[in-house]
């Protein structure tokens, strides 16, 4: 018997479930929005995702903290859209606390209700979605991408479009079809969050403290500890974990998965022994690791960290962002954050604060950063695919800033009008109208400030 390094496929006729205006690969809320403003501009679309409900770390990863629509100095109202119009759904339910004047949380939400609601939203939009469904590979005709193939309950399937958004977060779809991407040097660590019932209990403990104290004998990295309630609950959200594998390859994603869960383990275990009278139960796991970075496209533009802390304008600007640029370092503990007024801080828990200036203080200062939609679209080699979410084209300073869902939720929404605009042109996204684009936005109730 012979072996080699591959396996043979035979050659099969694969059934097409759908065929549609636009195919979104990916349902995070990036990928949800994308699809929902497309369809409110007549498009039919095909939203598919991998697992069993729609929001991404928002929602999958327990990650139910969302940042200010306000400017760094909490003056001006810089974006609204779908990510207002989904907060207020949750509101009618009691499911998000507000606090808009804050840096650090502005709405805290209940990710269970909007894993709910984001269904809700889908199906009031008619859009035909999949969840519990792979993309498998790109189908390219004479050039054109015309199809995908995806694999799901019912096997192997393609689905036809016109034109495609990859918000996969990983840049999957492009990265397949055989676009160029890149890893960040100093790639940022990924999260896995955990839900316990019984932390009041912990009242009057320093329980951070114990974990910087400790958290060598347990095996955990010096991280950065933080969370809060979940609205109505008694359940606290903790995010205090460090993985640092490469959750864009298949052996760095298992072992990543595996190394935030005993984390999570070790952190309870800790507080077992060192905080003997708390009632912690650990009531819940991520269904997948938060993660911040992985892949990149390389697109038109790539959105540099200069760019972002002067507040470069952009003709084409696509979405606002005020929130700091923030590093979770690779090589040391703690995390570096730089304001758009000139300072710099370095926090690590634990310790004071080192205070310090990337720049020179000056009489004005911008107060929130443009995201173009020229960082949206890929060099090639298809012209009728679109980047939304974390994998759009940033360097490691920029990348710190605009990663965060509220920004790239903006991508999203960028993605499907503009996937409106092309097909409704007959034109590629490269030579779609800056002005035309904002102006869609806006009517569709994104702000698009000066």
């Amino acid at each position: 018997m012979t072996t080699s390094n591959f396996v043979n496929e035979p050659a099969c006729q694969t059934p097409v479930v759908g065929e549609v205006d636009l195919c979104v690969l990916g349902g995070s809320c990036t990928g949800v929005f994308a699809a929902v403003r497309a369809a409110r501009l007549g498009l039919s679309v095909v939203l598919i995702e991998k697992m069993g409900c729609f929001g991404g770390v928002a929602t999958l990863s327990l990650v139910n903290v969302w940042h200010t629509p306000l400017d760094e100095i909490f003056e001006t109202r810089i974006f609204a859209g779908l990510s207002q119009e989904l907060i207020d759904r949750l509101k009618k339910r009691d499911a998000v606390l507000e606090n808009l004047e804050s840096a650090s949380v502005a709405w805290r939400f209940n990710s269970a209700e909007m894993q709910i609601e984001l269904d809700q939203l889908i199906q009031e939009e008619g859009i035909q979605a999949y969840l519990h469904t792979s993309f498998v590979a790109p189908v390219v005709e004479e050039g054109t991408l015309t199809a995908i193939l995806v694999e799901n309950k019912s096997g192997r399937q393609a689905i036809r479009a016109r034109a495609f958004v990859d918000a996969t977060g990983d840049g999957d779809l492009c990265h397949r079809l055989g676009g160029e991407t890149y890893i960040a040097e100093r790639m940022q660590p990924s999260t896995t969050c955990a839900a316990f019932s019984g932390w009041d209990s912990l009242e009057g403990v320093d329980w951070g403290g114990l974990i910087r104290k400790h958290g060598e004998e347990f095996h955990l990295p010096q991280g950065f500890a933080w969370g809060g309630k979940v609205p109505g609950s008694d359940v606290f959200m903790l995010a205090g974990t460090r993985v640092y594998d490469d959750c864009s390859t298949a052996e760095g994603f298992t072992r990543a998965e595996i190394e935030g869960r005993r984390q999570i383990r070790a952190m309870h275990d800790l507080l077992r022994k060192y905080a003997p009278d708390n009632k912690l139960v650990l009531q819940s796991l991520p269904a997948r690791i938060g993660i911040r970075e992985t892949r990149h496209i390389r697109c038109l533009h790539q959105l540099r960290g200069e760019e972002v802390l002067s507040g470069q304008s952009f003709e084409d600007a696509i979405a606002y962002g005020s929130y700091r640029m923030d590093i979770h370092h690779n090589d040391k503990p703690g995390l570096t954050f730089r304001y758009l007024d000139g300072r710099e801080v370095y926090a690590r828990p634990g310790y004071e604060h080192v205070n310090g200036r990337w720049r020179p203080e000056t009489e004005v200062n911008p107060t929130y950063y443009q995201i173009p939609f020229r960082s949206m679209i890929p060099r090639g080699p298809i012209d009728n695919v679109l980047v939304a979410g974390r994998c759009i084209d940033a360097d490691t300073v920029a990348h710190g800033a605009i990663r965060v869902m509220v920004n790239m939720n903006q991508t999203g929404e960028a993605a499907g009008v503009a996937a409106a605009l092309m097909l409704k042109q007959g034109i590629a996204a490269k030579d779609l109208d800056p002005a035309t684009l904002r102006k869609e936005m806006q009517a569709g109730g994104s702000l698009m400030p000066e």
